[in-house]
């Protein structure tokens, strides 16, 4: 059963229950945005994520879904406004200046925001990035208007407002949260939380240039040089079909090479939970649950970890989990879609020993299919 609420409805009579008129001046506000991450021409995944569930609001709501692409005059950006027609937009924002070709929280703040007053969306969506927050917290404090952060769904309710839940108290409570008065009503939503809709190729429909009126003296922070992050390539967690995780179960470090063992005859990734990566066991860029990475593979099997609610929230998502735990109460069970009560320090070795007499190297890259 699972250990996850939400907050109670604000009774009738109470504070929180009662939805003031919305000013005159937002009533204009209207349609759905999702903001297209792009960084050297790369689009991040969540804003295709983002497109399919923004089109499910848009939908509900019988407006527009628009999606905004900032970025150099260069044909990836081009590129990027034109494929997100084929992921659901019904119009594409386009700002291209020079002074857009590295990301930099001044110029792209203005960009974002420009936007926002000259053509009004009720709703805009990011992706919960390390560029997705910087941006997001900018452009709502300049706007003076409210965000969620770190979504986990997204819905509207009767009266059309953004409905938008998110783990509090520790991931111990979800809670829904309304931007009642103030537009346009923004969340931010973390890479692999919503499934990424199916593309289906479209030919452009709309695309709305709009001028960026500044230049680069104007701007204060200045990029020196890029130097690439020399471990981005080691963990691909948030988008591995298979992922082989251990907890605290395995004892100690040394036993968390069965994990590794089992992932690398898998053709899989490997992760933890948040107690190896505070006891120096596991680096932090493989760790999976709330505050580390959010994960949907097709198949996700957890050794030694007990399945708290921290935990729960970053692998539900997935299409099959296979729970080993010696504790037949764990809280992973509850979720868990195949459950085995067993000593994981006997049954990973197992398991590695059977996929490898069983797997020859290209069945491998089809395992998780």
């Amino acid at each position: 059963m699972s250990n996850i609420t939400k907050a109670p409805t604000p009774a009738a009579g109470g504070r929180a229950g009662i939805k003031k008129e919305l000013p005159e001046h937002f009533k204009a506000y209207k349609h759905i945005w999702v903001f297209v991450e792009q960084e050297r021409g790369q689009v991040h995944p969540v804003s295709w994520e983002l497109m399919g569930a923004g089109r499910k609001l848009a939908d509900k709501l019988k407006v527009d879904l628009a999606a905004v692409v900032i970025g150099p005059e260069a044909e990836t950006t081009r590129n990027a406004a034109l494929e997100s027609f084929c992921y659901g937009a019904d119009l594409t924002y386009l700002v291209t200046e020079n002074v857009l070709s590295e990301y930099r929280n001044e110029s792209y703040t203005k960009a974002l925001t420009d936007l926002v007053n000259t053509y009004k969306p009720e709703i805009l969506l990011l992706g919960a990035t390390t560029l997705g927050r910087d941006l997001a917290g900018s452009v709502a404090t300049t706007l003076l208007t409210g965000l969620t952060a770190d979504c986990t769904e997204l819905d509207v309710d009767a009266d059309g407002s953004l409905a938008a839940t998110r783990p509090t108290f520790g991931g111990s409570l979800l809670c829904t949260i309304y931007t009642l008065n103030y537009r346009p009503q923004m969340a931010t939503v973390r890479p692999r939380v919503m499934p990424m809709p199916d593309r289906v190729a479209r030919d452009a429909a709309r695309i709305i240039m709009h001028p960026l009126r500044l230049l680069e003296e104007d701007i204060v922070t200045k990029v020196l040089s890029f130097v690439p992050d020399r471990d981005s390539a080691k963990s691909n967690l948030a988008y591995a079909d298979v992922v082989v995780a251990g907890g605290l179960g395995l004892g100690s470090p040394e036993s968390f090479q069965l994990v590794r063992q089992l992932a690398a005859v898998l053709g899989a990734e490997y992760g933890c939970s948040r107690p190896l990566v505070q006891k120096g066991w596991v680096t932090s860029d493989r760790q999976i649950g709330q505050t580390g990475k959010t994960i949907r593979p097709k198949l996700y099997i957890a050794a030694g970890i007990s399945g708290a609610i921290q935990h729960r929230v970053g692998v539900e998502g997935a299409d099959l989990i296979v729970a080993i735990n010696t504790d037949k109460n764990a809280p992973i069970f509850d979720f868990a879609h195949i459950g085995v009560v067993n000593d994981a320090m006997h049954l990973l070795p197992a398991l590695t020993a059977a996929f490898r007499a069983r797997l020859s190297p290209h069945s491998r890259d089809r395992i998780a299919s």
